[in-house]
Order: structure tokens, then sequence, then C-alpha cells
């Protein structure tokens, strides 16, 4: 029988969004693609140390802990082959269970994601991640700089989105760069009953969803809706998610309030936001990306 990740949560993430290779990255920025390979080779059997989304990853294989597997976490990595062997020599110390992985040695590697079927593409290099996009899956930037996310809650993956431009599209956004907060409300009132058309990440928030669904009886899944959103506009994004036959497990209609605390107090292990000032906000207090999507990420 042939081998096949049908029926799975596929992740791709980049070495760096996995492990801190933060030191030896500065050889690999600096030009010096031998030296870097070389250290990395150095360094084989010493293990690095947790990335910004080792927990999110380290959680979501725990949904396989029952015998069945429900998620596949693949590495697609800029890395070359000889510094991938120390990611997977890395997995096996952190005690995470990587199989698979593709190393392209500089040259972008998002043109894997349709064959592996990815749910979720995780990468530090914010040019992957903007192809990514554009090619039709969930992608964020994972920012280094992040808090890490908090041990609370070994049982439950949390994951926090935006609204506007990460799980629905950026119509209403428009409206709200172009006419102001007036304009905005006034059109999300009038349309409260018509959906919202599908953002970026709602592939990803529905395929959680079916995991979810799957059952483990060790493991679930805990999600947020947090948007600058407020009444009246909050309804038609919950309208959407009726209609999508979704449903969050919490929803923060915060009217502009900085969304930092409020995601301190969630402690999700990821935080999704197309908005670069959103997003380095919310990584003083919580694992972040950055989805560049949307009229508020023009290419």
């Amino acid at each position: 029988m042939a081998v096949s990740l049908d029926n799975k949560l596929v992740v791709a993430i980049s070495s760096r969004a996995l492990f801190n290779l933060e030191e030896e990255n500065k050889l690999f920025d600096s030009g010096d693609a031998e030296g870097y390979m070389k250290l990395q080779f150095e360094r084989l059997n010493v293990p690095a140390q947790p990335g910004i989304a080792y927990s999110l990853v380290q959680k979501l294989l725990r949904f396989n802990g029952d015998g069945v597997e429900r998620v596949e976490v693949v590495i697609l990595s800029r890395n070359d082959p000889v510094s991938g062997m120390r990611i997977f020599k890395s997995s096996v110390a952190a005690d995470i269970k990587l199989q698979r992985g593709v190393f392209t040695q500089g040259r972008p590697p998002y043109g894997y994601l349709r064959p592996l079927g990815a749910h979720l593409f995780l990468s530090v290099n914010a040019e992957d991640v903007r192809e990514a996009l554009v090619a039709g899956f969930p992608a964020a930037r994972v920012l280094v700089e992040s808090v890490k996310a908090s041990d609370a809650y070994p049982n439950e993956v949390r994951i926090a989105f935006d609204g506007d431009a990460v799980l629905f599209s950026d119509e209403a956004e428009r409206v709200f760069q172009a006419e102001g907060l007036d304009a905005f409300q006034a059109h999300e009132s009038s349309k409260a009953e018509l959906p919202l058309p599908e953002g970026p990440f709602k592939p990803l928030l529905a395929a959680l969803h079916r995991l979810q669904q799957a059952g483990n009886a060790d493991m679930r899944i805990r999600t947020a809706l947090v948007t600058a959103r407020s009444a009246p506009a909050h309804e038609r994004a919950i309208r959407t998610l009726m209609k999508w036959n979704i449903r969050v497990d919490e929803a923060m209609f915060l009217g502009g309030l900085p969304k930092g605390e409020f995601l301190r107090e969630f402690e999700p292990d990821f935080f999704f936001d197309d908005q670069t000032g959103h997003v380095d906000a919310a990584a003083r207090h919580v694992p972040s990306g950055h989805v560049s999507s949307g009229v508020s990420n023009p290419r």
C-alpha cells in the first residue's frame, strides 16, 4: 500500500521555527554557507534548544500518543542536508517524532507544500511565507523574538487567530482603511447575515476542528478569535463561523484595545495576525506569527 498523508493534519515547519538556531544562522546570513554547514556538523550531537514553535509542535504530536497517526510534522527548510542531520538528531533528543524533511540548501522550499498537502507552514523567512500564502497555504512568519509558550496547559493545544485577513478575507478591513470606523461598522451591520469570504487560515481552523472531532482522550484543542472588531460588527464574524459549522472556544471582540494582555491570559501556543503592529506587541507576551496577507500587506 502506498504511503499517504491523507486524513492527517500536516504541519510544515522550518528548522529555525522549531529550534533556536539564531547563533548558527549569523554565519548563514553573512554569506558563509560552507562555514554554517561545518558548524552544524561540528554540533551534530549537541541538541539544539527549543524555538518559538516548539511547544505547538510538541503538543500537536501528542495527538498521536494513543497509536493513531493524526498529525504529521515535516521539516521544510532552506538548510543543507548535512545541517538537516542535526535537526533530526535534535528532534530525537527532544522526543519529537519527525520522519520527513525537505532541505533545499538555500533555495525557496514552499513549492513542496502542495505534494505534502500542508495545512500550515511556519518559517522565519518572510519571502517563503508570502509565496506560500499566494499559493493558497496557511503560512506565517515566526517572530524569533517572541516569548516562548507557557507550560500551564500540557494537554491542550491553544491557538489564537485574528479575524479579518486571517480567518476571514480582508473585505471588511479594506472598508475600514479606506473609509474609517463608522463606515466599517455600517458595512458590517448591513451585511450581518452574509458570511464573510474565507481568509487564508480558514483551512487550518477547519483542519483543527477535524482533529478535535477525531478524538484523543488525552489531548484537546482550544481556539480563540482575538479581533479588534466590536459590537455591532461582531455579529457577522460569529455568523460566519456558524455558517462554516466551526466553533471557536473563546471570542474576544476588543474594539481596538491592545491584544497582548488578553493573549497573555489565554496563553496560546501560537497567535496569528496580519498586522505587524499587533504581532510585534503580541510577541512580548506569547509566541506569534505574522500572516502577510490582505490590504495591510501590499506586495
